[in-house]
C-alpha cells in the first residue's frame, strides 16, 4: 500500500520537535495531498471499515429489534389467553419495556466512552438475549411485565452506542447512508419476525407441550446469545485503537474527522456533569429532542402492525406472512432516500417529504375499509415514518459532531427522551378501536405533520448559523492576509 508523499508516520513521530499538537500535525500532513490520493485512500479505508463494522452492527440491531418486537407476533398465538391478559394489558406489556430502556440510556452511553465498545455492546447483547429467552418461562401477566422491563433496561445501551460508534468512523456525509443500512435491521427484523413467527406458530405450537409463542421467545433469544459471543471479537472500536488498520490508515481515519468537523475523536471523556452541560447549553438539542420524540411517536404503529394488518380479514399465519413485503419495501426505500440524503447533504427536505408520505398512508388506512386501499396505505405508513427516522438520527449525530463526549451525550439524550413517546404511544392503538383505528391513525397523521414542521424549523436555524459562520470565515480570511497571521482549519458548516 502506498503512503503519502509527506510521510504521515514520520510526521506523527516528530510531533514534539515541531512544537505543534498532534491534531495539527495530522491535519497539515494530509491536507496538501492531491484529490486523487485522497479518493484512493478514502476508498481503501471505507472498504475496510464497511466490511468490519456495518455487517456486525446490522445483525446485532436486527436481533435487538427482533427481541424487542417479537411480542407483536406472539400476540397472534395464545399469549393473551395463556397469561389471562385483558383490555389494555398488551399495551402495558409493550410500553413497560421503554421505562427500563429510558432509565439506562444516558448512563450507558457515557460509560461507552470509557469501555471498549466491542466488549460493552457484546456483553449487553448476551444479557438481553438471555432475558428475551426467559420470557418463555413466564406464567402470569406480572411475570411478563417484569421480563419486559428488564429487557428494555439491558437493550438500552445498544442503539445510541452503535450510532455513536459509527459517527467515530464516518464523516457526516457518509454517516446518513451507513445509518440507513444499520437501521435497516429494524425493517428486516419486522420482515423476518413475521416469517419466523408464521413458521414457529404454525409448526411448533404444542411441540413438547410448549406453546408456539414460548418457542418463539426461546429460539430468538438463543440466536441472540450466540451472535453476541461472536460480536465481542468482530466489532471494531475506535480508529486509533483498531488492529486491522496500519499506522497510516489510523492517522488518515483521524484526519478525515478533523477535516470534516475540526476535531478527531479521542477515547476519553469529561465527567458526567460536564458532558450534560455541553449538550444542554446548546439550545438546538431541545429542537432535536422534540423532533426525535415526535418521529418515534409517529411510528409506534409498528409494535401493533400484525394486529393492524389482521383487520384485513386474514388468518394469523397469513397475516404474519403478508407483513414481510411491507417491511422489505420499507427497507429498500430507506436505502434509496438515505443515499440521496447523503449525496445531496440534505436532511430537512428529505424528512419533510417522507413524513408527508406517512400522512397519506395514515389517512388512507382510517378513511376506508377497502382492502386494497388499506393495504396500500399500510405500505406508505412505514415507508415514510421509518425512513425519515433514519435520516433524523443521522442528523443528530451530524449536528453535534465533536468532542466525542458531547456527541455521545447528545445522541443518548435525544434517544432517551425521544423514546418516552413509546411509553404512552402504545395506548394509541387499542384493540377496541379496530378495524379502522380512527383515533390512532388520525393522531399519527397529525404527529407526522409536526415532525415535518420541526424539520423545517431546524433547517432554518442551521441556515442562519451557517450565514454567521460565513461572516466569521470572511473575517478570518482578512486576518490571514495580514503578515505573520496563522492559517486555521476550515470551519464546520451545519447540515440543512
Amino acid at each position: 500500500m502506498s503512503k503519502p508523499d509527506q510521510g504521515p508516520v514520520e510526521h506523527h513521530e516528530n510531533i514534539q520537535k515541531v512544537g505543534q499538537s498532534e491534531q495539527e500535525v495530522i491535519y497539515e500532513t494530509y491536507v496538501s495531498q492531491s484529490p486523487e490520493w485522497h479518493r484512493k485512500m478514502t476508498r481503501q479505508l471505507l472498504r475496510k471499515v464497511d466490511f468490519h463494522l456495518l455487517p456486525c452492527l446490522i445483525v446485532m440491531y436486527l436481533l435487538n429489534f427482533l427481541d424487542r418486537n417479537n411480542l407483536s407476533q406472539a400476540r397472534l398465538g395464545t399469549l393473551e389467553q395463556d397469561l389471562k391478559m385483558q383490555g389494555t394489558d398488551y399495551n402495558l406489556a409493550t410500553s413497560i419495556l421503554f421505562v427500563g430502556y429510558l432509565l439506562m440510556q444516558l448512563p450507558s452511553n457515557l460509560l461507552l466512552t470509557r469501555v471498549r465498545p466491542s466488549l460493552f455492546l457484546g456483553i449487553t447483547m448476551a444479557i438481553w438475549g438471555v432475558i428475551s429467552a426467559c420470557q418463555a418461562a413466564t406464567q402470569s401477566f406480572t411475570g411478563l411485565v417484569l421480563a419486559r422491563f428488564f429487557l428494555g433496561f439491558v437493550e438500552a445501551p445498544f442503539f445510541p452506542g452503535a450510532i455513536m460508534l459509527m459517527s467515530s468512523w464516518y464523516t457526516r456525509q457518509e454517516l446518513s447512508h451507513r445509518i440507513a443500512w444499520f437501521y435497516a435491521g429494524s425493517s428486516l427484523a419486522n420482515a423476518f419476525g413475521g416469517l419466523i413467527g408464521a413458521g414457529v406458530l404454525g409448526n411448533l405450537d404444542g411441540a413438547h407441550h410448549i406453546s408456539g409463542w414460548r418457542w418463539l421467545f426461546i429460539i430468538e433469544g438463543c440466536i441472540t446469545v450466540g451472535i453476541s459471543l461472536l460480536s465481542i471479537f468482530l466489532l471494531p472500536n475506535y480508529p486509533a485503537t483498531t488492529l486491522w488498520l496500519d499506522e497510516t490508515e489510523k492517522l488518515y481515519a483521524q484526519w478525515r474527522l478533523i477535516h470534516d468537523a475540526g476535531e478527531a475523536d479521542e477515547a476519553k471523556s469529561s465527567n458526567f456533569r460536564e458532558a450534560l452541560w455541553m449538550v444542554f447549553s446548546d439550545r438546538r438539542i431541545y429542537l432535536f429532542i422534540l423532533l426525535q420524540h415526535s418521529s418515534l411517536l409517529s411510528q409506534n404503529f409498528q409494535y401493533f402492525f400484525p394486529t393492524i394488518v389482521q383487520t384485513l380479514g386474514y388468518g394469523n399465519i397469513v397475516t404474519l406472512l403478508i407483513t414481510a413485503p411491507v417491511w422489505i419495501a420499507t427497507f429498500l426505500v430507506s436505502l434509496l432516500v438515505t443515499w440521496s440524503s447523503g449525496r445531496t447533504n440534505d436532511r430537512g427536505l428529505h424528512i419533510i417529504s417522507l413524513m408527508l408520505v406517512s400522512v397519506v398512508g395514515c389517512v388512507i388506512c382510517t378513511a376506508t375499509t377497502n382492502i386494497g386501499a388499506r393495504f396500500f396505505g399500510m405500505f406508505l405508513m412505514p415507508m415514510g415514518a421509518v425512513s425519515a427516522y433514519q435520516i433524523i438520527i443521522a442528523w443528530v449525530a451530524n449536528s453535534f459532531p465533536r468532542p466525542l463526549v458531547k456527541r455521545s451525550a447528545a445522541i443518548a439524550t435525544a434517544n432517551m427522551i425521544g423514546n418516552t413517546a413509546s411509553i404512552y404511544g402504545s395506548y394509541m392503538w387499542p384493540s377496541s378501536s379496530g378495524p379502522r383505528y380512527i383515533a390512532g391513525g388520525a393522531a399519527t397523521a397529525g404527529i407526522a405533520l409536526l415532525v415535518a414542521f420541526l424539520a423545517c424549523v431546524i433547517r432554518m436555524v442551521h441556515s442562519r448559523m451557517n450565514k454567521r459562520l460565513d461572516v466569521e470565515l470572511e473575517n478570518d480570511r482578512s486576518r490571514v492576509e495580514a503578515p505573520g497571521a496563522e492559517t486555521h482549519h476550515p470551519r464546520m458548516r451545519y447540515i440543512l
